[in-house]
């Protein structure tokens, strides 16, 4: 079990998993992290399609970012249903599924986030009513590599922008914080 920073630091995108399938037990804990989200007046409006049949994955995968979908043992269609929440919807779908990242993450899964599809073939393909939408696909297995966490979470998020660059203090461009916080 990794503590909720370390996964946040070791978490990566994984676009080539091997061919284990991942347990039960391991996809029910992610499942749960998911449904333990927060959401705007507590709506709760996702709905998560777990996809495994090798022939719906495949059409999962026509996306032009999703084509390793095919090979991905499991992916988790994140839905949001716009009556039980038509403003806030997208937004809790969207944490509910980080939670699942994370908790995938603390069980030695790895994750991808999709973006890439074609909504109505999805809904198609896996018979979603009205009044859901498709919010992102969650590729989720064991990576066909070994994480390296040898150097460090730093060789992971080495490319990441430093806090001064994506943070301000009380107003756009402040990035002094003791000044700031003495106004």
């Amino acid at each position: 079990m990794v503590d909720v920073f370390k996964a946040i630091e070791l978490r990566r995108s994984v676009r080539v998993y091997d061919s284990r399938p991942v347990p039960r037990n391991r996809l029910l804990k992610v499942l749960e992290a998911g449904r333990c989200a927060p959401s705007a007046s507590n709506r709760q409006p996702w709905h998560f399609i777990v996809v495994t049949d090798s022939e719906k994955r495949e059409r999962l995968s026509r996306g032009t970012y999703a084509r390793f979908l095919a090979e991905t043992p499991v992916v988790i269609v994140g839905c949001g249903d716009t009556v039980a929440s038509p403003k806030w919807f997208m937004v809790d779908v969207a944490i509910a599924l980080e939670n699942m990242v994370l908790a995938a993450t603390g069980e030695g899964l790895g994750t991808c986030w999709i973006g890439s599809f074609d909504e109505a073939d999805l809904k198609q393909a896996l018979k979603i009513p009205e009044g859901y939408r498709v919010v992102a696909l969650l590729a989720l297995g064991y990576p066909a590599e070994k994480l390296d966490v040898s150097s460090g979470p730093q060789r992971l998020v080495g490319r990441r922008k430093v806090l001064d660059q994506i943070v301000s203090y009380e107003e756009f461009g402040q990035i002094n914080a003791e000044k700031a916080s003495t106004r």
